[in-house]
């Protein structure tokens, strides 16, 4: 007697080695070259064609050469505090100055998404605050962050720290995004001063749970974001001024850690994502990528993840029509960062405890 659900499971076993085969084709085209052992590396930023500056999550600084591959360590004078997803953040470099994003320590266990400037000096920075998240919070969770400059603006993700609704009350900064100007002042047409008078200045668009990808479009201008959820609620969009992307009212999809369901996904007065993950991959840093070594891909998004350990890429230019692959997956770990060369376009990431070159074969 022949089994009648044999067509149905031989079909389903080519499927899934079809699908494996090509992931696996696909990957082969590039190579994965490990440039410098870390320890927790968290933001990075080109500070020429040779040199990358680099944050370790413990408080460090470095400098990693990517063509010697020595590794300099550089002193700074930051007030920070290592606890649970705080410490030394995102990091990023224009015009011979610093900028940095860290959990700063406000005392009696008590931290804040904080950022700091400085002049450029390889051996040692001296920061200076522009910015610091209010109210400080005994938490170790969701303090974004990252940052994007635009012109003379400064945006900044700024973590709910696991305080949920506070992401929907503008007179606290937690959840939100932050737009100053890069010497720290306040921008005049931010929403405070056009129609949100209860918002405290710096607030750009609240509403946001964990926002760890912030990246500024070279081609359309926009700042992008990519938001970590709970249990499913990962999303990519865009930064909108005066706007309100709905945490915790909105669940994005996800769920509590609990199992239980967090809002709807999204519903008419809160602004939609470009794409959403359930379940979760843990999204972290993204770009919009341009560049030479990959440049059928200029234009797109590209997405890293943590637990989903794969780099995804996105072709949003129809929003009414997204088109998304996963480029690799497991290959080289966790991915927290992401940075493209500002001249031959090879792509570089932090991943565990390593930063590394990803190139065509």
């Amino acid at each position: 007697m022949v089994d009648q659900n044999f067509p149905k499971v031989k079909k389903y076993f080519l499927l899934i080695f079809f699908l494996l085969n090509c992931s696996n084709s696909y990957s082969e085209n590039y190579s994965y070259i490990k440039i410098a052992q870390l320890n927790e590396p968290w933001g990075s930023s080109f500070i020429n064609k040779d040199q990358i500056i680099i944050t370790e999550k413990d408080g460090k600084i470095k400098i990693v050469n990517i063509n010697s591959k020595e590794v300099l360590d550089v002193k700074h004078n930051l007030n920070y505090l290592n606890v649970g997803q705080g410490g030394l953040l995102d990091i990023i470099y224009k015009d011979k100055n610093i900028w940095i994003s860290y959990s700063e320590d406000r005392g009696n266990g008590k931290t804040s998404t904080s950022i700091a400037k400085a002049d450029l000096n390889k051996k040692e920075l001296d920061f200076k605050n522009i910015f610091q998240a209010n109210p400080p919070i005994d938490s170790g969770y969701h303090f974004g962050s990252r940052l994007a400059i635009k012109d003379d603006y400064l945006f900044a993700s700024a973590g709910e720290r696991g305080k949920g609704m506070i992401a929907q009350d503008p007179t606290q900064h937690p959840g939100s995004i932050i737009r100053i100007h890069t010497d720290g002042s306040i921008p005049k047409d931010n929403p405070k001063f056009i129609d949100k008078p209860s918002w405290l200045p710096e607030i750009y668009q609240i509403g946001i749970r964990n926002p760890q990808g912030l990246t500024l479009s070279p081609f359309d201008k926009k700042i992008y974001l990519s938001n970590h959820g709970a249990r499913g609620g990962d999303w990519f969009g865009e930064a909108k001024k005066g706007e309100n992307y709905g945490w915790k009212i909105l669940g994005w999809g996800g769920k509590n850690y609990s199992g239980i369901k967090i809002g709807p996904k999204w519903k008419p007065g809160f602004t939609k994502a470009i794409q959403y993950w359930v379940p979760s991959i843990a999204a972290s840093a993204i770009t919009i990528y341009q560049g030479k070594e990959f440049n059928e891909w200029n234009g797109h998004a590209l997405i890293t993840s943590l637990k989903d350990q794969s780099l995804r890429k996105l072709i949003f230019s129809d929003l009414s029509n997204i088109e998304e692959e996963i480029i690799f997956k497991n290959e080289i770990g966790r991915i927290r960062d992401i940075q493209v060369h500002p001249v031959d376009g090879k792509i570089y990431f932090l991943a565990g405890d390593n930063l590394w070159l990803m190139k065509k074969n």
